[in-house]
């Protein structure tokens, strides 16, 4: 099994990029991850933002891997604690799919790409902006496979 996650957005800052890689780094013996960054929708002055939905989404879609599991990150998606993540893990596991988690652009996800995610996940009532969000996932995937492997790096 391994995990993807596609992001709207390119160029993360460089604190993001290297907590990003460490984590995918620590994760990888576990879970082979990665980024897959899609460039955002034009938007500003005179631009429908409507249609910079739409362009990101059909660049979502057509960065998923075919038969993955898909889970869109979503701010009215189920919240789910590192535990709960960890169970999520196992399950998904246990289905022996690829899997893919996404992150949409500053007004969400289209429309067509909440359709196709098999399930959403908050990762809470915060807003974060979406390059932080990159570097949450990834920490939260590498703490549920290191509770998985009862490694001590989660100590609740």
């Amino acid at each position: 099994m391994k995990a993807r996650l596609i992001a709207t957005g390119e160029r993360a800052p460089s604190w993001v990029a290297e907590g990003f890689a460490e984590y995918r780094k620590r994760l990888s013996h576990w879970l082979p991850f990665e980024l897959v960054e899609v460039e955002p929708g034009l938007r500003g002055k005179g631009r429908d933002p409507q249609r910079a939905i739409e362009d990101e989404g059909r660049r979502v879609l057509a960065a998923l891997p075919k038969n993955a599991h898909v889970v869109a990150l979503e701010v009215t998606g189920r919240p789910l604690g590192s535990e709960q993540l960890a169970q999520r893990l196992e399950f998904w596991r246990g289905q022996g799919r690829d899997l893919a988690f996404l992150i949409g652009g500053p007004e969400g996800h289209a429309p067509e790409v909440l359709a196709a995610a098999h399930e959403t996940w908050s990762l809470g009532p915060l807003t974060l902006p979406h390059m932080l969000a990159r570097l949450v996932v990834a920490e939260q995937l590498y703490r549920a496979a290191a509770m998985l492997a009862n490694h001590p790096y989660h100590r609740a």
